[in-house]
């Protein structure tokens, strides 16, 4: 159990967590940390509360990112026990929803070529519509992942119009972008898709994120016991 009459200079409580004395007085005027009281030098005054607020600080930043961090700690910090509650639990959420969407865009991808193979008629071709109800995405989303030189549909006529290979482009963007993927990557996903005919790539970039997003949830439970504390302490 901490000790609130435990007294800590800056330089004591940046050494608990492996910071600089600077850093901890950047996090303190950020609101990750509660504010110290001033001594009769003048000096900051740290207890064991700012201790615990900084060791949370810490494990969060390696589970969710410094800024992300940066962003809830002072939400924690404010909130009610419920308040704080609720919201590391919704992290735990955001974490499987991310995970869920990835693992879709990895089925997608696969049923993208699933069927390369197979004879296309001209008459199989779709329009800009019945490729966006099929997708699950806009008509608009279509129309910028063409201007991104993303899809290629057929514009001989006034009408777009999709056939096999652009299909399966669209396919593959819509996967990768479920996946949280942005534009530049997204590309040179699609050159080895139009040059090599293997979507290698993207399976890769996706099966990284899903062992990524495994590293965030274990490093979140690492966190667990500092939230702990820091919950404790509201």
């Amino acid at each position: 159990m901490e000790d609130p009459q435990v007294v800590h200079t800056t330089a004591q409580l940046a050494r608990l967590v492996g910071y600089s004395t600077q850093q901890v007085r950047d996090l303190e005027r950020l609101g990750v940390l509660p504010r110290a009281d001033r001594g009769a030098n003048g000096y900051r005054r740290y207890g064991d509360r700012h201790a615990v607020a900084l060791r949370a600080y810490r494990d969060l930043a390696a589970a969710i990112g410094p800024v992300p961090a940066r962003i809830l700690m002072p939400e924690l910090i404010a909130a009610t026990l419920d308040g704080a509650a609720e919201r590391i639990d919704a992290l735990h959420a955001e974490l499987a929803e991310e995970r869920r969407r990835v693992r879709e865009a990895l089925r997608g991808l696969d049923a993208a070529v699933a069927d390369v193979d197979d004879v296309f008629e001209d008459a199989d071709a779709m329009t800009i519509t019945e490729l966006s109800v099929a997708l699950g995405v806009r008509a608009s989303a279509l129309r910028h992942w063409e201007r991104e030189g993303l899809v290629r549909p057929d514009r001989a006529s006034v009408v777009r119009s999709y056939g096999s290979a652009a299909i399966t482009e669209a396919r593959i963007v819509a996967a990768l972008r479920a996946g949280g993927y942005g534009i530049p990557l997204i590309a040179g996903v699609l050159d080895q898709v139009r040059e090599h005919g293997f979507t290698a790539d993207a399976e890769r970039v996706l099966t990284e994120r899903l062992a990524a997003l495994s590293q965030r949830s274990v490093k979140l439970l690492a966190a667990a016991g500092a939230l702990h504390d820091l919950l404790l302490d509201l």
